[in-house]
């Protein structure tokens, strides 16, 4: 399971002045979605690794514009800046499977899910639906 503070990544304290309540709100659902689709997979035997430098199961959380700007990869208006999207570590490829196998489930919890051909290692899940509208999107 994760907690906001492992999805600000510490950036709520450095980049405080543009965590909005706006941006607040948003991360309280994308966490508390992200922690039912996690309770699923774990459940249903899914092994995680947590990232070895954080701890933390969050690979990615909020982005401020700057660090959004410096992030190999990253889209120019990526949710992860509207603390709308988070990217959970997948080393092994199982998260993604579950949720390739579980695609109503991710529809009634409300995530949309990044292909996982384009997201080795991670898993990118947004609480918001790409321009596609397809619950599983290539960037």
């Amino acid at each position: 399971m994760i907690t906001l503070h492992d999805y600000y990544m510490g950036r709520d304290v450095e980049y405080r002045l543009l965590l909005t309540p706006e941006l607040r709100a948003n991360a309280v659902v994308t966490v508390q979605k992200a922690n039912r689709l996690l309770e699923a997979a774990l459940g249903a035997g899914v092994y995680l690794d947590p990232d070895p430098v954080t701890g933390t199961l969050v690979s990615s959380g909020w982005r401020p514009p700057a660090v959004n700007a410096n992030t190999k990869g990253a889209a120019r208006r990526s949710n992860h800046m509207t603390c709308q999207a988070v990217d959970i570590n997948d080393d092994y490829g199982e998260l993604d499977e579950w949720c390739m196998s579980n695609l109503a489930y991710l529809e009634e919890v409300g995530i949309w899910l990044e292909h996982p051909s384009a997201t080795k290692g991670w898993c990118h899940w947004q609480t918001v639906p790409p321009r596609s509208g397809n619950r599983v999107f290539y960037p």
